[in-house]
């Protein structure tokens, strides 16, 4: 499906940019766009690239610029089919002490985005949110929750035939930029003791690749105004760092240290509230939650019943499976990053 096609990832420099060019330059992809504001990871990108995939690395072209400013954008646009919107702001904390900048980047950036996709008539769209989006209770998952209300409105106002617009909402990827796990094995290889904000706390885990195949089946599968989710398992805070512990101190003597709940942190996430498991359909290992396709007249509903609800209820982070350390452990241990820092001396 991306043969001879042009693919454009927005903050492409981060984590999942990097996952997805490791899944595709190899393909009969034509080209990879990567749009992000910091000419120094650009640089080191295209550096990294050049050595690993020296054959393919001529596909990935970069491109400076912000998605706060939409002239900035369109450039990028020129013929592209495909693309996957990843730039926002994702640190809870920091969010929360600049909420405008949250705006700016997570909402307003991707109204940017979508309008300079739809003018270029770019084919498909699919967007990345979080589980914080869902029942949000700070900045950043605010954000979010307005970013897909600004997704499923536009995919009411273009053809789909002309731009299909999408979404996927999923949980904590484990070893991305800025996430516990690498933090962690610096703790203990420091000698240090890690620091966890609350035991019980539960979170979903999913890897890079699993984040990558989400937005390949939202793609593929999704329809115009979708939100598509990876059913994905979770365990506590506390069962991540034992197994963090137990693959890199032989000895298991790192002590653990609670520092309490940061700024703007749930107990738990949610990846479909309850409302929306009304509508969501089960697609396997996935759930789709389709648009609301209804438009402002709302007298008609007072005069036709409505459809049977569905009988799924909210999708969280405590009524998911749960892993056990040795679960957690094995699913930590099979991810590549992991497997390097256990080499290094």
């Amino acid at each position: 499906m991306f043969e001879g096609k042009t693919l454009l990832i927005t903050g492409g420099t981060g984590s999942f940019g990097n996952a997805v060019l490791r899944r595709f330059l190899n393909t009969d992809i034509k080209e990879i766009r990567i749009f992000s504001r910091d000419e120094k990871k650009q640089d080191d990108m295209r550096h990294e690239y050049q050595a690993i995939f020296p054959e393919y690395a001529e596909k990935i072209k970069f491109y400076i610029g912000d998605v706060r400013n939409i002239d900035s954008i369109r450039p990028a646009m020129v013929g592209v089919d495909y693309i996957f919107h990843a730039a926002a702001l994702k640190q809870v904390p920091s969010c929360e002490f600049f909420p405008m900048e949250a705006v700016r980047t997570n909402i307003i950036g991707t109204e940017n985005v979508l309008t300079a996709a739809i003018d270029a008539g770019v084919k498909n769209v699919v967007c990345l949110s979080t589980d914080k989006a869902a029942y949000p209770v700070n900045a950043m998952g605010t954000s979010k929750a307005m970013m897909e209300k600004v997704i499923v409105a536009k995919s009411r106002t273009v053809d789909p035939a002309k731009t299909k617009i999408c979404c996927t909402r999923y949980g904590n990827v484990m070893c991305s930029r800025g996430s516990v796990i690498p933090l962690w094995i610096d703790q203990i290889k420091a000698g240090k003791p890690i620091t966890i904000t609350e035991p019980t706390m539960t979170r979903f885990i999913m890897s890079l690749d699993e984040a990558v195949d989400l937005v390949l089946f939202a793609f593929e599968n999704g329809e115009s105004g979708d939100i598509l989710v990876q059913k994905a398992p979770a365990c506590t805070i506390e069962t991540q760092a034992k197994a963090v512990i137990e693959l890199f101190d032989a000895s298991k003597k790192t002590e653990i240290k609670i520092i309490g709940i940061r700024h703007g942190e749930k107990m738990y996430e949610t990846l479909l509230t309850n409302e929306e498991c009304a509508n969501a359909i089960d697609m396997g290992n996935f759930y789709r939650v389709p648009c609301d396709k209804r438009g402002l007249n709302y007298d008609k509903y007072f005069k036709v019943g409505d459809v049977k609800r569905n009988p799924l209820t909210e999708f969280n982070s405590n009524n998911t499976k749960l892993l056990n350390v040795e679960e957690t452990k094995a699913k930590i241990a099979s991810l590549s990053y992991i497997q390097e820092r256990l080499t290094e001396k």
